[in-house]
Parts: C-alpha cells; sequence; structure tokens
C-alpha cells in the first residue's frame, strides 16, 4: 500500500477557491476507483501549511493512474493556479 500525502500553501484572498478546491479533492473519492481512502484538512494552528490530504493506493501504478486521471488534473489545476507551494511525500506502509 501506498500513502501519498500533500500539503499546501495557499495565496492570500483565494478562500472561495480554496473551498472549491477542498470539495473537488473529496469529491474524486468513489469516483476514482484507485483511490482507496483520502482525508481534506484544514490546518487550524498558526504558520505551517495550509491544508493536507492523506490518500491510499494499492500501489505505486495506482497512484499514477490517478494523477493522471482527468477528473483528478482538473482540480489539480484549480490547485495550481491558486498556491503559493506544495510538498508531498509518497511511503509504503
Amino acid at each position: 500500500m501506498i500513502r501519498h500525502i500533500v500539503m499546501w500553501k495557499f495565496r492570500p484572498g483565494t478562500e472561495k477557491e480554496q473551498e472549491q478546491f477542498f470539495a473537488g479533492l473529496r469529491g474524486l473519492q468513489g469516483v476514482v476507483p484507485q483511490l482507496l481512502k483520502s482525508e481534506v484538512a484544514v490546518n487550524v494552528g498558526p504558520g505551517n501549511y495550509d491544508a493536507v490530504l492523506v490518500s491510499d493506493f494499492e500501489n505505486l501504478e495506482a497512484l499514477e493512474i490517478y494523477k493522471n486521471d482527468p477528473r483528478h488534473k482538473a482540480v489539480s489545476a484549480l490547485c495550481k493556479s491558486i498556491r503559493e507551494d506544495r510538498v508531498a511525500v509518497d511511503y509504503e506502509f
């Protein structure tokens, strides 16, 4: 199993777009078959990154299929238009 964790910092003034992005990410669960489980959360503490995605996949191939799915690409495009920074890690568990 692969756990895929992504964190973002967003540009100020993009709160409406952030909500659309989070809703889009949550909407992929149960739609993209390779996405076994996912959680989207917003940071409640000061500083650090603004939000995180934790998602699980059967293997790295399934993760790549998910990343290239047109539904994920549409959500990702919105994120790219509003983010300042992104970090990610994938690990086996």
